[in-house]
């Protein structure tokens, strides 16, 4: 059985990037939804007993849409903290730098696929077993996992995390995202 993730921050402390109203649905509501969805789908399917990377890179349809939106959320709602933490001096800036030039050029691009993902889907940026870094776009509930890649950082872009908020200027959400981002947490999954 899969449970919701506990936020590690309060309902409040991502204002005004992501407001507590947008919090209570998005977490409360929608990924609860998921993870109420797939536990009512797993028994009898096989999959029963897996770590959730491992379903989505094995399941099919509405399995394969709910656990896929489950590792997606989790990834995204634990990479936030309140005022956000810089990326320091290390392993993964040395990576964007590299393969970007500047850490705002990487920005750039990343917000560029984000908000140029047509429909519903996910921005990523995520790890080769080598250390290269590549920045994919998933649509709907699809993860870099099942290309065999490292997820390390996400930017929601279905319509439900940011509307209440930004109605639909997805870019405008992208570009507030970066305020909020605990670069220590990605900093972990990259190593």
């Amino acid at each position: 059985m899969f449970e919701l993730i506990a936020l590690p921050y309060g309902a409040s402390d991502l204002e005004p990037v992501i407001s507590e109203r947008t919090l209570g649905f998005h977490h409360g509501k929608h990924l609860q939804a998921y993870v109420d969805n797939l536990n009512k789908l797993l028994p009898g399917s096989g999959l029963e007993g897996l770590k959730l990377e491992d379903i989505v890179c094995k399941a099919q349809g509405g399995i394969f849409n709910n656990a896929g939106q489950i590792l997606n959320h989790n990834l995204y709602f634990t990479q936030f903290c309140k005022g956000g933490f810089p990326l320091k001096d290390g392993a993964l800036k040395a990576q964007i730098v590299k393969q970007w030039g500047s850490f705002e050029a990487f920005q750039t691009e990343f917000v560029a696929k984000g908000v140029g993902l047509f429909g519903s889907g996910w921005v990523w940026l995520s790890a080769k077993k080598d250390g290269e870094l590549v920045i994919t776009q998933e649509p709907g509930a699809s993860n870099p996992v099942t290309q065999g890649l490292k997820p390390l950082l996400t930017f929601d872009v279905w319509e439900h995390a940011y509307y209440l908020d930004f109605q639909n200027r997805r870019a405008a959400q992208l570009e507030a995202l970066w305020q909020i981002i605990d670069w220590s947490v990605i900093e972990k999954r990259y190593k």
